[in-house]
């Protein structure tokens, strides 16, 4: 395995830290214990305060040891160490810019990545002047870091809990894929799909909200000085992290604009109204997963279908991987840019306001659609 890391093309250095935010509530999955929440911050350096320091590393010994313990992938740390190849385009507190605050992007990965495994997404958004923050769910997640040295690995009981029973929900599943109907129809068909087989992410859901609570009541009290909070926050996401970015968008006000990247909308969203604008990221396999997004809103949503990709693609995993029936046949360096760029256009809109609305368009890679409001 080989890393390929792009390099941010923003004005701006990347400096990163972590934080944890301890014990905060009970552990559900785990009664008797509580549930600590890891966050990663990826924010703008200057170019020349970054000069001479060592890069972080893309991939930590522990998290190498999850991914490899998750997805049975030939990782070995210490050669990939060696090889220079572990570096990733940021800086381990790398000195913040006195006087400068920046807007607040909250990105959560999928079920089983972890929470540098959008990286370089996360990094190419603070290189353009924008801080984000990388909130971890432990036990869902492949590998969890804390700051005191203590680790959790990915829960393999959970695999069987997502989908019940596995192979009349994967037949269901995969028929529903190949559907064809309007949004409205395909919406209630992955509801009756969720509620017959899917009952335990829907349930989830509101537990990954309350970690992205946590991580932002520790920004609020702890990163003033950093983070600029008066537009509003923006939230994105991987997948599970897709989904809790809608969750956000639809439930807290703070949170003013969104992306989902690839997420089916799992939970009840019966009641909601969706008042933010929103970007739904997708491949033609999750193309009907998300079509709850576009009914009931009052702002545009777009929608931009990537040709030539498969769910784990959107992830650093395609950097590191052959094109092929895992992460797509799209190049990874026509993925990433498109991915960015959407991103980018978007919250430069929707949060930093610079545009009136996102030069989001069609080319090779992708189709873009634009849902005018229906309420």
């Amino acid at each position: 395995m080989k890393i390929r890391a792009p390099k941010p093309t923003g004005e701006y250095a990347v400096g990163t830290f972590t934080y944890t935010v301890k014990d905060v509530r009970e552990e559900v999955m785990a009664p008797g214990t509580m549930r600590s929440v890891a966050a990663r911050v990826y924010y703008p350096a200057l170019p020349e305060s970054a000069e001479g320091m060592k890069r972080a590393e893309s991939m930590s010994k522990n998290v190498t040891a999850g991914i490899k313990r998750a997805f049975h992938l030939p990782l070995n740390y210490e050669k990939i160490t060696a090889s220079g190849e572990n570096t990733a385009e940021c800086y381990e507190n790398a000195p913040q810019i006195e006087g400068k605050k920046f807007p607040l992007i909250l990105f959560n990965h999928g079920l089983c990545s972890y929470r540098e495994g959008n990286s370089f997404l996360c990094i190419e958004l603070a290189s353009h002047g924008y801080v984000v923050i990388s909130v971890a769910h432990s036990m869902e997640a492949a590998c969890t870091e804390f700051d005191d040295g203590s680790v959790i690995l990915y829960d393999k009981s959970i695999t069987k809990k997502t989908y019940q029973p596995f192979l009349k929900a994967a037949a269901a599943m995969y028929r529903f894929t190949k559907m064809k109907g309007s949004e409205q129809e395909l919406a209630g068909k992955f509801g009756e799909i969720q509620r017959k087989y899917a009952r335990f992410l829907g349930e989830r859901l509101d537990e990954w909200v309350k970690d992205n609570e946590a991580a932002l009541t520790y920004a609020v009290e702890n990163l003033q000085e950093l983070i600029d909070f008066e537009k509003g926050i923006g939230a994105t996401g991987l997948s599970m992290g897709g989904n809790t970015a809608y969750r956000l968008c639809t439930r807290k006000p703070e949170v003013v604009c969104g992306v989902n990247i690839d997420g089916g909308i799992f939970g009840d969203f019966t009641e909601d109204i969706l008042e933010k604008p929103f970007l739904q990221i997708s491949c033609k396999d999750n193309e009907n997963v998300a079509s709850r997004v576009y009914l009931r809103h009052t702002k545009p949503v777009y929608k931009a279908l990537f040709r030539d990709m498969r769910h784990m693609g959107f992830s650093d995993m395609k950097h590191m991987m052959k094109p092929g029936y895992t992460m797509g046949r799209l190049d990874p360096d026509d993925m990433h840019g498109n991915l960015c760029s959407c991103h980018l256009e978007f919250f430069d809109t929707y949060l930093k306001g610079l545009k009136n609305e996102p030069d989001i368009k069609s080319n090779d890679v992708i189709t873009v659609r634009v849902y005018e409001p229906d309420m």
